[in-house]
């Protein structure tokens, strides 16, 4: 029976063993028993010049995701490959994913949405480019990256005034 399993890489070498492994897989016959390799990687939306970039990240740095027929001969070929520390699980029986787990690691909800990473940090100086407030300079407070949020510290009138603005709404000076 099918199941997906995970397994233990080398950091930054997931998608360097999740070719090798492909090719094990094909060189050794063991395509009947292997069916997917992956690496878990999300759509991370970030600022770079003012505009919004899409790049993808992994969200399980160091593992890979193998979904096969565990039987003795595919487990040697997956132990094998160059990269691999092992499978997660008990030394010599790999524990399955469940249905949920690989949903959530694959992104199979219903709604996935990109979050926006911060090309800011607190006590940086931005001006505002556009809004009510547009071309008033000040410092960040607090940053929600779940809104996609800053909270900018705007003098108004001689006095420091919390203003909130999205990421798209400033630029660095």
């Amino acid at each position: 029976m099918f199941r997906w399993y995970v397994v233990n890489t080398y950091s930054g070498h997931e998608n360097k063993v999740k070719h090798n492994l492909e090719h094990r897989v094909v060189s050794l016959g063991q395509q009947r028993a292997v069916r997917n390799v992956v690496v878990p990687t999300e759509a991370v939306a970030e600022m770079k010049d003012n505009q919004k970039v899409t790049v993808e990240k992994r969200t399980m740095p160091g593992y890979v995701l193998v979904n096969m027929e565990l039987n003795e001969d595919s487990w040697g070929v997956v132990k094998g490959t160059p990269g691999v520390t092992g499978f997660v699980g008990a030394s010599q029986e790999p524990v399955p994913l469940t249905q949920g787990e690989v949903d959530r690691l694959l992104h199979k909800e219903v709604a996935t949405a990109t979050r926006t990473r911060a090309q800011f940090s607190i006590g940086e100086s931005v001006k505002v480019v556009s809004g009510p407030l547009s071309d008033f300079s000040g410092e960040i407070s607090e940053i929600n990256e779940d809104a996609a949020r800053l909270k900018v510290l705007v003098s108004i009138f001689g006095r420091e005034t919390p203003v909130e603005v999205g990421f798209d709404q400033v630029k660095k000076l």
